[in-house]
């Protein structure tokens, strides 16, 4: 009996041919190679591969500063951080406008929050009430001012004095 495939008898007892399995793309198997070698190969790579971007992701983390600007609302470059007891005031500048958020250091329950920005010679911008990650974000025009920001998340609070000056 042969390997790859079954004998078939003609009517006077001797062998016809020899009748191989047939692939799904309609072509014969061939007897020399296992039917599932490609795919054992693409298992071992994917089990290779997969592992070593999953810890390239890990070790390079959130690329640039993007996720923070989408967090905060706030375009621009960040200008000034102050950290305090449940919170960050972050200040956000570009050429001709600043902005600011209040942070709170554990998201979750709704909790009082306030951010304000005010340019020198001008109104303070408020943002305040009842938040559960950020109050903010808070725009003001400060094209060659100065400005202050303050901010407080349940209670603690920042200020930052004047900058961007």
């Amino acid at each position: 009996m042969c390997r790859s495939g079954v004998r078939t008898f003609d009517g006077t007892g001797g062998v016809d041919e020899v009748a191989r399995p047939m692939r799904s793309s309609g072509r014969p198997e061939r007897p020399d190679r296992p039917a599932f070698r490609g795919a054992g190969r693409r298992v071992a790579v994917t089990l290779l591969v997969l592992p070593l971007l999953g810890s390239l992701g890990l070790v390079l983390g959130p690329t640039g500063a993007a996720p923070a600007q989408a967090a905060s609302g706030c375009s621009g470059r960040l200008a000034k951080t102050v950290k305090f007891a449940t919170g960050t005031l972050r200040v956000y500048e570009t050429r001709s406008y600043a902005c600011a958020v209040a942070v709170a250091k554990k998201p979750g329950a709704r909790r009082s929050m306030r951010v304000s920005l005010q340019p020198r010679g001008g109104r303070a911008v408020v943002d305040s009430g009842k938040f559960t990650k950020l109050a903010g974000p808070v725009k003001v025009h400060a094209l060659n001012r100065c400005v202050r920001a303050s901010g407080s998340v349940a209670g603690s609070s920042a200020s930052t004095g004047w900058i961007l000056c």
